[in-house]
Protein backbone atom coordinates (compact mmCIF):
# COMPACT_ATOMS: atom_id res chain seq x y z
CA UNK A 1 0.00 0.00 0.00
CA UNK A 2 1.25 3.19 -0.42
CA UNK A 3 0.15 6.60 1.31
CA UNK A 4 -0.94 9.45 -1.48
CA UNK A 5 -0.73 13.03 -0.04
CA UNK A 6 -3.34 14.91 -1.66
CA UNK A 7 -4.54 18.68 -1.40
CA UNK A 8 -8.05 18.86 -0.06
CA UNK A 9 -10.97 19.11 -1.85
CA UNK A 10 -13.87 18.23 0.08
CA UNK A 11 -16.69 21.30 0.52
CA UNK A 12 -16.28 20.61 4.62
CA UNK A 13 -12.84 21.97 4.74
CA UNK A 14 -11.65 19.75 7.76
CA UNK A 15 -10.54 16.55 8.42
CA UNK A 16 -13.21 14.51 10.25
CA UNK A 17 -14.62 11.05 11.55
CA UNK A 18 -16.94 11.21 8.57
CA UNK A 19 -13.88 11.37 6.30
CA UNK A 20 -12.46 8.18 8.21
CA UNK A 21 -15.29 6.69 7.20
CA UNK A 22 -15.40 7.22 3.77
CA UNK A 23 -11.60 6.60 3.27
CA UNK A 24 -12.03 3.10 5.20
CA UNK A 25 -15.00 1.93 3.22
CA UNK A 26 -13.77 2.66 -0.11
CA UNK A 27 -10.68 1.47 0.32
CA UNK A 28 -9.21 3.56 -2.56
CA UNK A 29 -5.58 4.50 -2.23
CA UNK A 30 -6.16 8.07 -4.18
CA UNK A 31 -8.39 9.23 -1.88
CA UNK A 32 -6.53 8.01 1.31
CA UNK A 33 -6.03 11.18 3.84
CA UNK A 34 -3.39 13.09 4.18
CA UNK A 35 -0.87 11.57 6.36
CA UNK A 36 0.30 14.10 7.49
CA UNK A 37 -2.96 16.06 8.83
CA UNK A 38 -3.72 12.50 10.59
CA UNK A 39 -0.44 13.24 12.84
CA UNK A 40 -1.78 16.63 13.08
CA UNK A 41 -5.03 15.42 14.19
CA UNK A 42 -3.88 12.94 16.38
CA UNK A 43 -1.26 15.90 17.70
CA UNK A 44 -4.01 18.22 18.63
CA UNK A 45 -6.28 15.49 20.35
CA UNK A 46 -2.96 14.78 22.07
CA UNK A 47 -2.58 18.20 22.96
CA UNK A 48 -6.29 18.01 24.42
CA UNK A 49 -5.72 15.24 26.58
CA UNK A 50 -2.56 17.13 28.16
CA UNK A 51 -4.20 20.36 28.76
CA UNK A 52 -7.33 18.56 30.53
CA UNK A 53 -4.68 16.17 32.37
CA UNK A 54 -3.58 20.00 34.72
CA UNK A 55 -6.82 21.15 34.83
CA UNK A 56 -7.80 19.76 38.21
CA UNK A 57 -4.85 20.11 40.30
CA UNK A 58 -5.77 18.16 43.00
CA UNK A 59 -6.28 15.08 41.13
CA UNK A 60 -3.21 15.94 39.12
CA UNK A 61 -1.14 13.50 41.48
CA UNK A 62 -2.82 10.95 41.35
CA UNK A 63 -1.62 10.51 37.01
CA UNK A 64 2.15 10.64 38.04
CA UNK A 65 4.23 7.56 38.52
CA UNK A 66 8.26 7.09 38.85
CA UNK A 67 9.82 5.72 35.39
CA UNK A 68 11.27 2.20 36.32
CA UNK A 69 15.28 1.69 35.74
CA UNK A 70 14.95 0.79 32.00
CA UNK A 71 12.61 3.62 30.84
CA UNK A 72 14.98 6.39 32.63
CA UNK A 73 16.72 9.10 31.41
CA UNK A 74 20.28 9.55 32.90
CA UNK A 75 20.49 13.24 32.83
CA UNK A 76 17.90 12.81 35.79
CA UNK A 77 18.23 11.67 39.26
CA UNK A 78 14.14 10.97 39.24
CA UNK A 79 12.64 10.93 35.90
CA UNK A 80 8.91 10.40 35.66
CA UNK A 81 5.94 9.70 33.35
CA UNK A 82 2.54 10.79 33.94
CA UNK A 83 -0.98 9.25 32.20
CA UNK A 84 -1.25 11.61 30.55
CA UNK A 85 2.22 10.74 28.50
CA UNK A 86 0.76 7.19 28.27
CA UNK A 87 -2.90 8.13 27.51
CA UNK A 88 -1.34 10.33 24.29
CA UNK A 89 0.82 8.19 23.09
CA UNK A 90 -1.58 5.14 22.79
CA UNK A 91 -3.96 7.98 21.35
CA UNK A 92 -1.76 8.87 18.60
CA UNK A 93 -1.25 4.61 18.28
CA UNK A 94 -4.57 4.02 18.14
CA UNK A 95 -5.99 7.19 16.16
CA UNK A 96 -3.07 6.84 13.14
CA UNK A 97 -3.11 3.11 13.31
CA UNK A 98 -7.04 2.89 12.73
CA UNK A 99 -6.62 4.78 9.89
CA UNK A 100 -3.67 3.53 8.43
CA UNK A 101 -3.62 -0.42 9.78
CA UNK A 102 -0.74 -1.90 10.09
CA UNK A 103 1.14 1.35 10.80
CA UNK A 104 0.73 0.88 14.13
CA UNK A 105 3.11 -1.81 14.39
CA UNK A 106 5.65 0.38 13.55
CA UNK A 107 4.86 3.20 16.55
CA UNK A 108 7.63 3.77 18.42
CA UNK A 109 7.01 5.97 22.09
CA UNK A 110 9.31 7.11 25.12
CA UNK A 111 7.00 5.72 27.47
CA UNK A 112 5.64 2.01 28.03
CA UNK A 113 1.98 2.02 28.95
CA UNK A 114 1.99 -0.07 31.85
CA UNK A 115 0.59 2.04 35.14
CA UNK A 116 0.67 1.03 38.67
CA UNK A 117 -2.35 2.62 40.54
CA UNK A 118 -2.34 3.62 44.38
CA UNK A 119 -3.35 -0.48 45.09
CA UNK A 120 0.01 -1.50 43.63
CA UNK A 121 -2.28 -2.89 40.51
CA UNK A 122 -0.48 -2.63 37.26
CA UNK A 123 -3.04 -1.56 34.26
CA UNK A 124 -1.98 -1.43 30.62
CA UNK A 125 -3.52 2.05 29.43
CA UNK A 126 -5.02 1.80 26.29
CA UNK A 127 -7.70 3.24 23.83
CA UNK A 128 -10.92 1.21 24.06
CA UNK A 129 -13.46 1.34 21.26
CA UNK A 130 -16.22 3.50 22.96
CA UNK A 131 -15.46 6.05 25.58
CA UNK A 132 -17.42 4.35 27.98
CA UNK A 133 -14.90 1.46 28.54
CA UNK A 134 -11.57 4.19 28.22
CA UNK A 135 -13.29 5.35 31.05
CA UNK A 136 -13.96 2.27 33.05
CA UNK A 137 -9.61 1.40 32.53
CA UNK A 138 -8.82 4.72 33.36
CA UNK A 139 -10.50 4.78 36.69
CA UNK A 140 -8.49 1.84 37.78
CA UNK A 141 -5.51 3.68 37.40
CA UNK A 142 -7.11 6.98 38.95
CA UNK A 143 -8.01 4.74 42.19
CA UNK A 144 -11.81 4.61 41.05
CA UNK A 145 -12.10 8.17 40.92
CA UNK A 146 -14.59 8.03 37.70
CA UNK A 147 -15.17 11.95 36.89
CA UNK A 148 -11.72 12.28 36.10
CA UNK A 149 -11.61 9.04 34.71
CA UNK A 150 -14.59 10.06 32.02
CA UNK A 151 -12.74 13.50 31.32
CA UNK A 152 -9.75 11.85 30.05
CA UNK A 153 -11.64 9.68 28.09
CA UNK A 154 -13.81 12.02 26.76
CA UNK A 155 -11.08 13.64 25.27
CA UNK A 156 -9.33 10.39 24.63
CA UNK A 157 -12.64 9.74 22.00
CA UNK A 158 -13.18 13.28 21.14
CA UNK A 159 -13.78 14.54 17.42
CA UNK A 160 -10.98 17.03 16.54
CA UNK A 161 -11.47 19.37 13.80
CA UNK A 162 -7.88 21.20 12.19
CA UNK A 163 -7.66 22.88 8.85
CA UNK A 164 -6.76 22.09 5.41
CA UNK A 165 -3.20 21.37 5.19
CA UNK A 166 -1.62 22.25 1.59
CA UNK A 167 0.83 19.57 1.13
CA UNK A 168 0.56 19.14 -2.25
CA UNK A 169 0.85 15.36 -3.63
CA UNK A 170 3.44 12.88 -1.99
CA UNK A 171 3.42 9.31 -2.98
CA UNK A 172 5.10 7.32 -0.04
CA UNK A 173 5.10 3.46 0.29
CA UNK A 174 3.68 2.61 3.97
CA UNK A 175 5.81 -0.33 4.38
CA UNK A 176 8.43 2.14 4.49
CA UNK A 177 7.09 4.29 7.51
CA UNK A 178 8.22 4.15 10.89
CA UNK A 179 7.08 6.47 13.92
CA UNK A 180 8.64 7.94 16.79
CA UNK A 181 6.38 9.83 19.59
CA UNK A 182 7.45 11.70 22.53
CA UNK A 183 4.18 12.14 24.07
CA UNK A 184 5.20 14.78 26.18
CA UNK A 185 8.29 15.99 25.93
CA UNK A 186 9.58 17.87 29.18
CA UNK A 187 7.75 15.43 31.50
CA UNK A 188 9.41 17.97 34.33
CA UNK A 189 8.15 21.57 33.36
CA UNK A 190 4.51 19.63 32.56
CA UNK A 191 4.33 18.87 36.31
CA UNK A 192 6.05 21.83 37.88
CA UNK A 193 3.18 23.40 36.01
CA UNK A 194 4.80 27.07 36.39
CA UNK A 195 2.47 29.45 34.16
CA UNK A 196 4.07 32.73 34.38
CA UNK A 197 7.40 32.26 33.27
CA UNK A 198 8.74 35.13 31.35
CA UNK A 199 10.34 34.65 27.58
CA UNK A 200 14.15 36.39 26.77
CA UNK A 201 14.20 37.12 22.87
CA UNK A 202 10.88 34.73 22.39
CA UNK A 203 12.21 32.30 24.64
CA UNK A 204 11.47 30.34 27.89
CA UNK A 205 14.23 29.26 29.88
CA UNK A 206 11.34 27.09 32.00
CA UNK A 207 7.60 26.49 32.21
CA UNK A 208 4.74 24.89 30.54
CA UNK A 209 5.81 26.91 27.41
CA UNK A 210 8.67 24.18 26.94
CA UNK A 211 6.18 21.21 26.98
CA UNK A 212 6.10 19.94 23.57
CA UNK A 213 4.22 16.45 21.70
CA UNK A 214 6.90 15.03 19.08
CA UNK A 215 5.22 12.77 16.14
CA UNK A 216 7.86 11.98 13.71
CA UNK A 217 7.92 9.70 10.77
CA UNK A 218 11.09 8.60 9.24
CA UNK A 219 12.45 5.91 6.36
CA UNK A 220 12.55 2.40 8.14
CA UNK A 221 15.13 1.49 5.28
CA UNK A 222 17.31 4.50 5.73
CA UNK A 223 16.38 6.13 8.39
CA UNK A 224 15.96 9.33 7.44
CA UNK A 225 13.35 11.93 8.96
CA UNK A 226 10.23 12.10 6.50
CA UNK A 227 7.50 13.98 8.69
CA UNK A 228 7.18 15.80 12.12
CA UNK A 229 4.67 17.47 13.71
CA UNK A 230 5.55 19.43 16.53
CA UNK A 231 2.50 20.15 19.22
CA UNK A 232 2.85 23.25 21.50
CA UNK A 233 -0.09 22.73 23.66
CA UNK A 234 0.92 25.53 26.17
CA UNK A 235 1.84 28.41 24.14
CA UNK A 236 -0.59 31.08 25.32
CA UNK A 237 -2.65 31.32 28.03
CA UNK A 238 -5.58 33.56 28.38
CA UNK A 239 -5.30 36.37 31.46
CA UNK A 240 -8.78 36.32 32.13
CA UNK A 241 -9.80 32.73 32.01
CA UNK A 242 -6.34 31.29 32.77
CA UNK A 243 -6.91 28.74 30.43
CA UNK A 244 -4.32 27.66 27.59
CA UNK A 245 -4.15 27.53 23.79
CA UNK A 246 -1.63 25.82 21.71
CA UNK A 247 -0.35 25.88 18.18
CA UNK A 248 1.66 22.94 15.93
CA UNK A 249 3.69 23.53 13.04
CA UNK A 250 4.31 20.28 10.33
CA UNK A 251 6.59 19.82 7.81
CA UNK A 252 7.16 16.81 4.92
CA UNK A 253 10.82 16.42 3.15
CA UNK A 254 10.49 13.62 0.79
CA UNK A 255 12.52 12.93 -2.61
CA UNK A 256 12.41 16.74 -4.26
CA UNK A 257 9.02 17.93 -2.00
CA UNK A 258 9.91 20.30 1.05
CA UNK A 259 6.56 21.76 2.34
CA UNK A 260 6.16 23.04 5.82
CA UNK A 261 3.34 24.88 7.98
CA UNK A 262 6.14 27.94 8.06
CA UNK A 263 5.97 28.42 4.64
CA UNK A 264 4.57 27.52 1.05
CA UNK A 265 4.61 24.65 -0.70
CA UNK A 266 8.20 24.18 -2.70
CA UNK A 267 7.96 21.07 -5.24
CA UNK A 268 11.31 19.88 -7.04
CA UNK A 269 12.91 22.85 -5.10
CA UNK A 270 16.71 21.58 -3.75
CA UNK A 271 16.67 23.02 -0.50
CA UNK A 272 19.39 21.46 0.58
CA UNK A 273 21.60 23.39 -1.90
CA UNK A 274 19.76 26.63 -1.46
CA UNK A 275 21.33 26.50 1.97
CA UNK A 276 24.53 25.47 0.86
CA UNK A 277 25.09 27.75 -1.69
CA UNK A 278 25.49 30.20 1.70
CA UNK A 279 28.01 28.09 3.67
CA UNK A 280 29.94 29.37 6.21
CA UNK A 281 33.89 29.11 5.39
CA UNK A 282 35.48 26.01 6.64
CA UNK A 283 37.93 27.94 8.89
CA UNK A 284 36.91 30.83 10.89
CA UNK A 285 38.37 33.86 10.12
CA UNK A 286 40.78 35.53 12.88
CA UNK A 287 40.92 39.28 11.85
CA UNK A 288 38.29 42.80 12.26
CA UNK A 289 35.49 43.26 14.26
CA UNK A 290 33.31 43.32 11.27
CA UNK A 291 34.68 39.44 10.27
CA UNK A 292 34.35 38.68 14.22
CA UNK A 293 30.49 40.31 14.02
CA UNK A 294 29.81 38.37 10.73
CA UNK A 295 30.89 35.21 12.20
CA UNK A 296 28.67 35.43 15.31
CA UNK A 297 25.50 33.16 15.37
CA UNK A 298 23.11 32.50 18.36
CA UNK A 299 22.34 29.24 20.26
CA UNK A 300 19.82 27.72 22.62
CA UNK A 301 21.41 25.25 24.91
CA UNK A 302 20.65 22.61 27.94
CA UNK A 303 22.02 24.38 31.04
CA UNK A 304 23.75 20.28 32.06
CA UNK A 305 25.76 21.37 28.70
CA UNK A 306 29.59 20.78 29.20
CA UNK A 307 31.30 23.79 30.71
CA UNK A 308 33.75 23.34 27.99
CA UNK A 309 31.11 23.84 25.16
CA UNK A 310 29.79 26.26 27.19
CA UNK A 311 32.36 28.63 27.24
CA UNK A 312 33.47 28.13 23.39
CA UNK A 313 29.68 29.04 22.20
CA UNK A 314 29.59 31.72 24.59
CA UNK A 315 32.90 33.48 22.78
CA UNK A 316 31.53 33.30 19.59
CA UNK A 317 27.92 34.22 20.50
CA UNK A 318 28.39 36.96 23.41
CA UNK A 319 24.79 37.93 24.23
CA UNK A 320 23.03 35.41 22.11
CA UNK A 321 23.05 32.63 24.41
CA UNK A 322 19.74 31.24 25.83
CA UNK A 323 19.20 28.31 27.91
CA UNK A 324 15.73 26.31 27.88
CA UNK A 325 14.24 22.71 28.84
CA UNK A 326 13.23 20.19 26.71
CA UNK A 327 15.00 18.95 23.61
CA UNK A 328 11.94 19.80 21.48
CA UNK A 329 11.19 23.18 23.05
CA UNK A 330 14.87 24.23 21.93
CA UNK A 331 14.86 22.57 18.50
CA UNK A 332 11.52 24.26 18.20
CA UNK A 333 13.16 27.59 18.65
CA UNK A 334 15.41 27.16 15.77
CA UNK A 335 12.03 26.07 13.84
CA UNK A 336 11.02 29.55 14.50
CA UNK A 337 14.18 31.59 13.70
CA UNK A 338 14.38 32.66 17.35
CA UNK A 339 18.05 31.00 17.23
CA UNK A 340 20.17 29.96 14.87
CA UNK A 341 21.25 25.82 16.65
CA UNK A 342 20.75 24.21 18.96
CA UNK A 343 23.76 21.88 20.50
CA UNK A 344 23.97 19.39 23.12
CA UNK A 345 27.06 17.83 23.25
CA UNK A 346 25.65 14.91 25.57
CA UNK A 347 24.11 11.60 25.17
CA UNK A 348 20.93 11.72 26.60
CA UNK A 349 18.68 12.92 23.90
CA UNK A 350 16.68 10.04 22.04
CA UNK A 351 15.31 9.25 18.53
CA UNK A 352 11.74 10.31 19.85
CA UNK A 353 12.96 13.78 20.69
CA UNK A 354 14.52 14.25 17.45
CA UNK A 355 12.59 12.68 14.98
CA UNK A 356 9.51 15.66 14.29
CA UNK A 357 11.75 18.47 14.54
CA UNK A 358 14.09 17.29 12.13
CA UNK A 359 12.01 16.77 9.47
CA UNK A 360 10.65 19.77 9.95
CA UNK A 361 14.38 21.66 10.12
CA UNK A 362 14.88 19.33 6.59
CA UNK A 363 11.71 20.92 5.16
CA UNK A 364 13.40 24.64 5.65
CA UNK A 365 16.72 23.51 4.58
CA UNK A 366 18.23 22.30 7.57
CA UNK A 367 18.85 19.44 9.25
CA UNK A 368 20.11 17.71 12.82
CA UNK A 369 23.51 16.58 12.80
CA UNK A 370 25.36 14.10 14.69
CA UNK A 371 27.85 16.03 16.72
CA UNK A 372 30.22 13.83 17.38
CA UNK A 373 30.41 11.94 13.70
CA UNK A 374 30.56 15.45 12.67
CA UNK A 375 33.63 16.23 14.71
CA UNK A 376 35.28 12.89 13.80
CA UNK A 377 35.18 13.48 10.17
CA UNK A 378 36.52 17.06 10.12
CA UNK A 379 39.26 15.63 12.24
CA UNK A 380 40.01 13.49 9.74
CA UNK A 381 39.89 16.05 7.22
CA UNK A 382 36.96 15.37 5.37
CA UNK A 383 35.00 19.37 5.45
CA UNK A 384 31.98 18.83 3.25
CA UNK A 385 30.24 15.69 4.37
CA UNK A 386 28.10 16.47 6.88
CA UNK A 387 26.09 13.23 9.56
CA UNK A 388 22.66 13.46 10.11
CA UNK A 389 20.80 11.86 12.73
CA UNK A 390 19.09 8.28 11.52
CA UNK A 391 16.11 6.88 13.81
CA UNK A 392 16.18 3.40 12.60
CA UNK A 393 19.39 1.66 14.09
CA UNK A 394 19.81 1.23 17.94
CA UNK A 395 22.66 1.77 19.69
CA UNK A 396 24.69 -1.63 19.97
CA UNK A 397 25.09 -3.28 22.79
CA UNK A 398 22.65 -0.96 25.03
CA UNK A 399 19.92 -1.22 27.01
CA UNK A 400 16.22 0.47 27.58
CA UNK A 401 16.13 3.80 26.97
CA UNK A 402 19.93 3.83 25.92
CA UNK A 403 19.55 1.87 22.85
CA UNK A 404 17.69 4.82 21.31
CA UNK A 405 19.90 7.78 22.39
CA UNK A 406 22.09 10.33 20.51
CA UNK A 407 25.22 9.03 21.36
CA UNK A 408 27.45 11.96 19.60
CA UNK A 409 25.14 14.75 20.81
CA UNK A 410 23.52 17.00 18.05
CA UNK A 411 22.97 19.98 16.40
CA UNK A 412 19.97 21.81 15.18
CA UNK A 413 20.59 24.23 12.54
CA UNK A 414 18.40 25.96 9.91
CA UNK A 415 21.16 26.94 7.65
CA UNK A 416 24.62 25.05 7.10
CA UNK A 417 26.70 28.43 7.52
CA UNK A 418 25.73 28.09 11.09
CA UNK A 419 26.15 24.09 11.14
CA UNK A 420 29.78 25.08 9.82
CA UNK A 421 30.57 27.77 11.94
CA UNK A 422 29.50 25.55 14.98
CA UNK A 423 31.79 22.46 14.08
CA UNK A 424 34.94 25.38 13.30
CA UNK A 425 34.00 26.38 16.83
CA UNK A 426 34.10 22.79 18.46
CA UNK A 427 36.75 21.31 16.17
CA UNK A 428 39.42 20.94 18.77
CA UNK A 429 37.45 19.06 21.78
CA UNK A 430 37.77 15.76 22.27
CA UNK A 431 35.63 13.23 20.26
Amino acid sequence: MRLTINRKTHSQGSWDCKRQREIRSTGLEDRMSDVIAALVHASEKAAKIARACRLEKSLFGLLIEEKKEGEKNKKFVTDFKTLADVLVQEVIKHDVGKQFPGIENNIFGEESNEFMNGLGEKINVKVCETEQETAKLLSKVLDGNMEAAEVLARSAHQNIVIPDLDTGKIDIPQDRLGVWVDPIDSTFQYIKGISDSKPNNNIYSHGLQCVTILIGVYDLHSGTPIMGVLNQPFAVQDPETQRWSGQYYWGISYGTTNVCSLRPHSKNRDVSSESNSVSAPHHLKKGSAADLEEERFSAVLSTGETVCVQTLLKGACGDNIHYAAGAGYKSLCVVLGFVDVYVFSEDTTFKWDCCSPHAILKSLGGGMADLRECLRRRQDGNLEDCSELVYNAPVQDAKGADRWANKGGLVAYRSRKHLDAVLNLLSGISV
